[in-house]
C-alpha cells in the first residue's frame, strides 16, 4: 500500500513538473509579428495547442488577406474570452458583415461587442452603428469616448449641435470646420461667451482667421484665442503689423500668463523694424526674456558685426543655457561670423558655456558639432576637427551634418550616380514600444488601426509634446496613411530630444527617414536612372509622402511638379488631378531632377537647389566656393528657403542610403533636466 501511494505520489508531481514545463515551453517561443511568414501563421491557426496563440495568428493573416470570404473565415470563433482582443475579433467581424451585406449579423455582432465589452473603445464603434437614429446611444457615445474618430464622425453628422464637441476634441477631423462655422452663423441656440471663445479657438487653430474673428463677433476672445490669431497674421506680410501689434497688447495686458510670453517669443522672431521697437514698450518683466536680449543682439550684429556683440552673446549663452533662444543666437551669429570669414568667432560661439555633448536637442547638436569641427578646420587644427566629426559621425551620423562630417572625412560618398536605377533600403518591422502592453500587442498584430484609435483616445485628442510620445503618435498616423503629420510630428521631435537619450535617437532617425509608396519611387528610379533615394528624399521634404497635397503656388503631389513643368515634361497638358497620382508624380519629378543634375553634373546641392528655387536663379550662385567650402555655400544661398530645402533633402539622401544608426555612448545630462522645445527648425 505504501509502495502504491509513493507511486501515486511521484506520478502526479511527474505529470504536473511536466504540464508546467510545458506551459514555459509554449510561454518561451518566439513573439508572432508581422515579419512571420504567412506559411507559418497559418500553420500556428490551424494547430497550435495555444488558443490565445492562434487567435494572434488569425489576426495577422487577416491583416494580409484582401479577401473578405477569407478574413471572415480566420476570424470565426476568435471572439472568445474577456481578452481585449476579443473585443476587436468582435469589431472586425461585424464590419465584414456590413461590409458584405449581412446586416442582421453585423447587428448581432455589434450588440454582442457592446454588451460584453461596454468600455472598450471597440465599443465606440458598436455605438456608432447602433446610434443611427437613437439619441441615447449617441450621447453614450459622445460621453465615454470623446476622443475617439466614432465620436468625431457622429458630432460632423449632427452638424452645428455637434461643433462644441468638434472643438474640444477634434477641430482638425474632416467636416469639422464647416460644422463649427454653421455653428456661429447660426447661433441658435445663442452662445455663451466662451462657447464663442471656444469655436473661435478651435477655426484659429486651424487657420481660419476671418472665420474665427467673425466667430468672436465684438468679444476679443480668451488670450489663447488671441494669439493663435495673431500667429496666423504672421504668416501674411499684409497683415504682419496687425499681428505684431495685437501680440504687443497681449504681452502688456497680461504680463504674467503663458500666452504672453509665447507672444514674446514671437514677437522676437519678427524681421521688421516695428516688431523691434515693439519690444522696448514691453514690461519690464518682459523684456528680461532670453528672446528679447537674443534679438536684440541680433539686431545689433547686422550693423556692428559678430565680433563686437560677442562679450554679450557669450554672457547671454551662458545665463541662458537651456532656452531655445538662446541657441538660435548662438547658430545665427556663428553663421553670420562663418560667412564673413570670421572662424575663430564662431569657434569661441560654438563651444560657448552651456554647449556641452548632449544638451541640445539632436538636430541642434548635430549642427553644432560639425560647425565647430569645420571651424577647427579653418584654424589649422586639423587633427582636433577629425575628432570633432568622428564623434559626430558615432552619436549622430545621420541627415545633412552627418553626411558632410563623412564627407569631409573623405568616408561613405553618396551614390548619386544618374542612369543607374536603385531599389529603396527595405524596412524592418519594429516594436512600437508605447509603455501600453495593449497598445504594443495591436501593433505587434498589426492593427495599427486599432491601435491608433485608442491612441487617440488615450491622449484625448490631443498632440502631445514630450518627444518619446511624438514619436510614438507619429509612427501610429504615419502607419494608418497619415503621412503629412506623423513626419511633421516626426520633425518636432527631432527638435526636442537630446542625444543623451540614445536609444530613442535611434528610433527617430530610423524612423523619420522610411519612405512611403516605395513601389512607385522604385519604379520611377527605373524608367529615369535616378537614384530611388533621392526621388524618395525629395518626395519626403515637397509632400511629406502626400500625394493629395497642393501648395499655394500650385505644385501638386508627392514631388510637388507645377501643371506648367509637368506639361513640359510630357509636351501635352496634364491636370492636377493626373499629377495627385503617385506613380505619375515620381516618374515626371524623376525626369524633372534627371534634367537638372545633367545640366549640374556632380554638383548635387546646386542640382538641388535648382528644384526648389528653378535652374534661373540658381546658375547666378554657383562660385568657386562650392568647391573648397560646400557648407558655406550652402549657407550663402540668398532664399532661406532654398537654403533649408538643400539641407534637408541632401540629409534625407544621406540616411535614406547609410545603414548606420546613432550609437549609445553615455553623456552628461543636463543639469536642468529635458530642455524646452526650440522656437524656430534648425538652418
Amino acid at each position: 500500500m505504501l509502495r502504491l501511494a509513493v507511486l501515486l505520489t511521484t506520478t502526479c508531481l511527474g505529470s504536473a513538473a511536466m504540464l508546467l514545463l510545458g506551459r514555459a515551453l509554449l510561454q518561451q517561443r518566439p513573439t508572432l509579428t508581422p515579419g512571420v511568414s504567412a506559411s507559418r501563421l497559418e500553420r500556428i491557426w490551424r494547430l497550435d495547442p495555444d488558443p490565445s496563440r492562434r487567435r494572434e495568428a488569425a489576426l495577422l493573416l487577416t491583416a494580409k488577406a484582401s479577401d473578405p470570404n477569407r478574413q471572415r473565415q480566420l476570424l470565426q470563433n476568435q471572439g472568445w474570452g474577456q481578452a481585449p482582443l476579443a473585443a476587436v475579433v468582435l469589431k472586425r467581424s461585424a464590419q465584414l458583415a456590413g461590409r458584405q451585406g449581412q446586416q442582421a449579423k453585423a447587428e448581432r455582432l455589434w450588440l454582442q461587442l457592446l454588451q460584453r465589452f461596454p468600455r472598450d473603445p471597440a465599443s465606440a464603434d458598436a455605438l456608432y452603428v447602433l446610434g443611427r437614429g437613437q439619441a441615447e446611444l449617441r450621447s453614450r457615445l459622445l460621453a465615454h469616448f470623446p476622443a475617439h474618430p466614432a465620436a468625431l464622425a457622429a458630432a460632423v453628422e449632427q452638424g452645428p449641435d455637434g461643433a462644441l464637441h468638434l472643438a474640444r476634441w477634434g477641430q482638425r477631423w474632416p467636416g469639422a470646420a464647416t460644422v463649427m462655422r454653421q455653428r456661429c452663423e447660426t447661433n441658435t441656440p445663442p452662445l455663451a461667451v466662451q462657447e464663442r471663445d471656444s469655436l473661435a479657438g478651435a477655426l484659429a487653430g486651424l487657420g481660419l482667421t476671418d472665420l474665427a474673428k467673425a466667430c468672436l463677433g465684438e468679444g476679443k476672445g480668451s488670450p489663447a484665442t488671441q494669439l493663435a490669431l495673431a500667429r496666423n497674421l504672421l504668416h501674411d506680410p499684409a497683415q504682419e503689423l496687425m499681428a505684431e501689434a495685437q501680440l504687443l497688447a497681449l504681452a502688456q495686458r497680461q504680463p504674467q500668463s503663458q500666452e504672453a510670453v509665447e507672444a514674446v517669443r514671437l514677437l522676437s522672431q519678427g524681421s521688421s523694424p516695428e516688431s523691434l521697437a515693439a519690444l522696448d514698450a514691453l514690461p519690464t518683466s518682459l523684456q528680461a526674456l532670453a528672446a528679447v536680449q537674443a534679438r536684440r543682439l541680433q539686431a545689433a550684429a547686422r550693423t556692428a558685426s559678430p565680433e563686437a556683440v560677442l562679450p554679450k552673446a557669450l554672457a547671454l549663452l551662458d545665463q541662458w543655457r537651456s532656452d531655445p533662444a538662446s541657441w538660435e543666437l548662438q547658430w545665427q551669429l556663428a553663421r553670420q561670423a562663418a560667412l564673413a570669414d570670421q572662424w575663430s568667432v564662431a569657434q569661441r560661439l560654438l563651444s560657448a558655456p552651456g554647449s556641452e555633448e548632449g544638451r541640445l536637442p539632436v538636430a541642434l547638436e548635430a549642427r553644432r558639432r560639425f560647425w565647430l569641427g569645420l571651424t577647427q578646420w579653418q584654424l589649422g587644427d586639423q587633427t582636433q576637427a577629425r575628432a570633432t566629426w568622428r564623434a559626430l559621425l558615432i552619436d549622430l551620423p545621420g541627415g545633412y551634418y552627418g553626411w558632410r562630417a563623412s564627407s569631409r572625412l573623405g568616408t561613405d560618398p553618396l551614390d548619386l550616380v544618374v542612369g543607374e536605377p536603385t531599389r529603396l533600403r527595405p524596412q524592418r518591422w519594429h516594436a512600437l514600444d508605447s509603455g501600453s502592453q495593449e497598445l504594443d500587442q495591436l501593433w505587434r498584430l498589426d492593427q495599427t488601426l486599432e491601435a491608433w484609435e485608442r491612441w487617440r483616445l488615450k491622449q484625448f485628442g490631443k498632440s502631445p509634446s514630450e518627444p518619446r510620445s511624438l514619436l510614438v503618435e507619429a509612427r501610429l498616423r504615419r502607419a494608418v496613411g497619415d503621412h503629412w503629420t506623423g513626419l511633421g510630428q516626426l520633425e518636432q521631435a527631432n527638435l526636442r530630444l537630446e542625444p543623451r537619450h540614445c536609444s530613442t535617437v535611434q528610433v527617430l532617425e530610423r524612423e523619420s527617414h522610411a519612405p512611403a509608396f516605395v513601389a512607385e519611387l522604385e519604379e520611377a528610379s527605373r524608367r529615369s536612372g535616378m537614384p530611388a533615394a533621392l526621388l524618395a528624399a525629395v518626395a519626403k521634404q515637397e509632400s511629406r509622402f502626400s500625394p493629395a497635397v497642393q501648395s499655394p503656388v500650385g505644385a501638386v503631389g508627392l514631388l510637388q511638379l507645377l501643371p506648367s513643368t509637368a506639361a513640359e515634361l510630357t509636351e501635352r497638358p496634364i491636370n492636377t488631378d493626373v499629377l495627385k497620382r503617385p506613380g505619375i508624380n515620381a516618374e515626371l519629378g524623376a525626369l524633372y531632377l534627371r534634367q537638372l543634375f545633367t545640366r549640374w553634373p556632380n554638383q548635387p546641392l546646386v542640382a538641388i537647389a535648382g528644384y526648389n528655387a528653378g535652374p534661373g536663379a540658381v546658375a547666378a550662385w554657383v562660385n568657386p566656393q562650392l568647391e573648397g567650402l560646400p557648407e558655406v555655400w550652402v549657407e550663402s544661398i540668398p532664399y532661406p528657403e532654398t537654403r533649408l530645402y538643400v539641407k534637408k533633402v541632401m540629409g534625407n539622401v544621406w540616411s535614406m542610403q547609410a545603414p548606420r544608426m546613432p550609437m549609445c555612448r553615455q553623456l552628461s545630462a543636463p543639469a536642468s533636466g529635458q530642455s524646452p522645445p526650440p522656437s524656430t527648425p534648425p538652418g
